[in-house]
């Protein structure tokens, strides 16, 4: 026999179709960002696109979940060939590759993004510039750390050369990280619910 005066679990919430169609909508925003003119850097076949940018826009938005599965959405379009990646490339061979480690992070990047910006946003519904940015932070720190791995292993060179490959872009990924800490705070402060879904 149940105890009467035991806590009842919360019943888990199931994704309703505003929320289908916000993951949409972001996981084609990702694929647009990634679109956008890249611009090859350095020798390892990495080029800076827009696609940072929308990652961490759909975590720190959309909150963690959402987040994670407008990513997972993104993803997978490219991993059954549609065009979506950098250079207009699709498919699974691309997970291979030497931006594999960039690939496999987008949706922990999200997840943590939004988690640590549900967090700082608490329960006043709120959220701030500043706070959202060294949110996204740890996100741009995950994201190139196994950019870093992926280049290593797939090069086959020490770490001070993966590394090497890397540093370009570390600027301009805080620098998105500053843009999106700016267009999620407007966000956040237009749709207070929207981080805050019931």
């Amino acid at each position: 026999m149940t105890d009467p005066t035991a806590p009842v679990a919360a019943p888990r919430r199931r994704l309703t179709t505003t929320d289908l169609a916000l993951v949409a909508a972001f996981a084609a925003l990702i694929a647009a960002c990634a679109l956008v003119g890249g611009v090859p850097v350095g020798g390892a076949g990495v080029e800076i696109t827009l696609q940072t940018f929308g990652i961490l826009l759909a975590g720190c938005v959309l909150g963690p979940t959402r987040g994670f599965l407008a990513v997972l959405l993104y993803l997978g379009l490219g991993a059954i060939g549609l065009p979506v990646f950098s250079g207009r490339e699709g498919g699974l061979g691309t997970f291979t590759g030497p931006t594999l480690g960039y690939l496999w992070s987008f949706p922990l990047v999200a997840g943590l993004a939004g988690l640590l910006v549900s967090r700082v946003a608490g329960r006043t519904r709120k959220s701030r510039a500043f706070w959202v940015f060294w949110c996204a932070v740890p996100g741009v720190v995950v994201n190139h750390l196994l950019g870093i791995v992926g280049m290593k292993y797939w090069y086959d060179v020490p770490w001070t050369v993966a590394w090497g490959y890397d540093a370009p872009f570390w600027a301009g990924d805080v620098l998105k990280a500053a843009l999106v800490a700016l267009v999620a705070a407007e966000v956040h402060r237009a749709f207070p619910q929207l981080l805050h879904r019931r």
